[in-house]
């Protein structure tokens, strides 16, 4: 596993909360310019035959500043095949996440971790910090960000909210943070 790859998915799952499966299959076209903020789109990909854990699970995530300043969007014209993330070749079974997986897995055991800390945790952080923050982040925002059906399924909810705005969800990614010494700063 390249570590710059390595560096790369993990970086994207801290501030997105974004599944391995969603971040391994993204394409090209799914880094797109929406109302003026880059976002990744996670969408199902027929010819994979790969699509999104639920029907909620196809959203638009803004890029949080950092992916920005960590240079995400030059990913779109320096890879050379149709996938965004370079280094994550198929195995077997045709998951191009799974060496990652187990990349992550060796390297969580080699520092001690617990083995109950998965790539998965990083999902698990990313709604613990949103749920935390203290900025006016709504439930529903969070839900909508990580992919998950609404929580609180109120008549306003489920009647009449039809779309949560750009902006909104940007408001919530950026809530996500660390402490500086968190990631070393580099670019891609």
């Amino acid at each position: 596993m390249p570590e710059p790859t390595f560096r790369l998915v993990t970086l994207i799952a801290a501030y997105t909360g974004m599944r391995l499966g969603e971040i391994s299959t993204l394409r090209k076209e799914d880094l797109q310019t929406v109302e003026g903020v880059p976002c990744f789109l996670v969408r199902p990909h027929a010819e994979e035959c790969w699509s999104p854990k639920t029907e909620a699970g196809n959203r638009v995530i803004p890029l949080h500043s950092k992916l920005i300043e960590a240079g995400i969007m030059t990913l779109k014209d320096d890879t050379e095949a149709n996938y965004l993330i370079p280094g994550l070749d198929g195995s077997k079974q045709k998951d191009r996440g799974a060496t990652l997986s187990r990349a992550f897995s060796q390297l969580k055991t080699r520092l001690g971790l617990p083995a109950e800390i998965t790539f998965h945790s990083f999902r698990h952080t990313v709604s613990t910090l949103l749920r935390n923050a203290k900025s006016d982040i709504r439930e529903i925002w969070i839900d909508r960000l990580l992919g998950h059906e609404a929580t609180h399924k109120s008549q306003g909810t489920t009647t009449y909210l039809t779309s949560i705005t750009i902006a909104n969800l940007r408001q919530t990614v950026e809530a996500i943070s660390y402490p500086e010494t968190a990631f070393k700063k580099r670019t891609f």
